[in-house]
């Protein structure tokens, strides 16, 4: 399915995952039921959570978060423009307005607290904080910052499955968390993602608002539980599969040695791409025990052409991305808020160099090797 001996990732599913979902077909139930239930309480029990609900995917789970808090028009939630869109989308599709905060900077692509900060107003409701690429942003200075102001603070986790840090486990420092298990992520299910919440009252809410709102669910009348049931809220359907989620179980097994692996194929990149003059390595400063690895990102000089860099490498048959383009500067945000360049300039500026090379648990040494021989060789710093 790629044209890149190197591709920027590579899944790791083998006969354990087949025979999960095997039996859950055997089973004859594939929504949401024992399966689901038993990986949400694992899941829960890694990140020292008292309960986790599973959703169908990571927008799922940041939608969820919104409806829960009740976010509509009139509100506003400050969030990074560095993240795929889906974090905007699920705000602005609520009626909320997304308001666009600045990153901290070349070495520290995360949320920054002081722009945060600047960008609340009386309408503010909520602070959508992204670990960008597994690295925690500065959740200390952002709790203290939506305590201040009254705001609910909703951690992007997307990319940071069971990924404990110097301020905590990720996803459970603010008022919810948000997971993502899309196919490239560092616990894949295909689809699929979770959310935790600390108020137990706003977690209920969350696990009712993903499947209808239903105060009796499926499961529960296939067990013998009431044959009807009431709808008090609007809700839809996020729900999770059996076969997603047995998938799940079996990637939460693996995540500590896939993690391990992803942080040797780190370790080597920083020490082979260090002789490399005005190449910038975020989060290089953090000890490569921290954070869970999902993106190896790179900035590249000012003045380089991505693009043709990017040709270089797809010659040497190692693939490379963008992640992300800034979503303020997305057409349908520029018309809809009258967004447009430079209203966020540290963004802005790392984003035009902003690089992605290969980075997954099956990355050995000697790929690392190749890689950067190939990113040396398509080396031509700006003058």
């Amino acid at each position: 399915m790629t044209a890149f001996d190197i591709p920027l990732y590579r899944p790791a599913f083998g006969p354990a995952e087949i025979e999960a979902v095997t039996e859950v077909l055997r089973s004859g139930w594939l929504s949401t039921g024992p399966v689901t239930e038993d990986f949400e309480g694992k899941y829960a029990a890694a990140l020292g959570a008292e309960s986790a609900v599973a959703v169908s995917s990571g927008t799922a789970a940041l939608h969820l978060a919104v409806l829960a808090l009740d976010l509509g028009p009139g509100d506003e939630v400050v969030l990074p423009s560095l993240n795929f869109v889906s974090a905007a989308a699920t705000v602005a599709l609520s009626g909320a307005t997304p308001v666009f905060a600045d990153i901290k900077g070349p070495d520290d692509l995360c949320l920054d607290p002081e722009d945060a900060a600047r960008r609340i107003t009386p309408r503010t409701r909520a602070i959508v904080a992204m670990h960008y690429g597994g690295h925690a942003a500065d959740l200390t200075a952002l709790s203290r910052l939506a305590r201040a102001h009254g705001l609910a603070l909703i951690e992007d986790c997307a990319h940071a499955p069971v990924t404990d840090s110097v301020h905590g486990m990720l996803g459970t420092v603010g008022d919810i968390g948000c997971y993502s298990f899309f196919a490239t992520k560092n616990l894949a299910m295909g689809e699929g993602g979770m959310v935790v919440a600390r108020d137990p009252a706003l977690r209920e809410r969350i696990r009712r608002l993903r499947s209808h709102a239903l105060t009796v669910s499926a499961a529960q009348r296939h067990r013998g539980g009431p044959s009807g049931y009431d709808v008090d809220a609007l809700g839809l359907n996020y729900r999770p599969t059996e076969l997603t989620c047995a998938v799940g179980r079996v990637q939460l097994d693996a995540l500590p040695a896939a993690q391990a692996r992803r942080r040797e194929a780190v370790r080597a990149y920083r020490e082979q791409l260090a002789g490399l003059p005005g190449l910038t390595v975020p989060f290089a400063g953090r000890p490569v025990e921290e954070g869970a690895h999902h993106l190896f990102a790179v900035t590249l000089p000012p003045g380089t052409d991505r693009e043709a860099f990017q040709d270089r490498l797809r010659a040497a048959r190692v693939q490379s991305g963008v992640h992300y383009p800034p979503t303020h500067l997305f057409t349908a945000y520029r018309e809809r808020y009258g967004l447009g360049p430079g209203l966020l300039p540290v963004t802005e500026d790392v984003m035009a160099r902003q690089l992605s090379l290969p980075l997954y648990p099956g990355l050995g040494r000697a790929e690392v090797g190749r890689v950067v021989e190939a990113v040396s060789s398509a080396w031509h710093p700006a003058p």
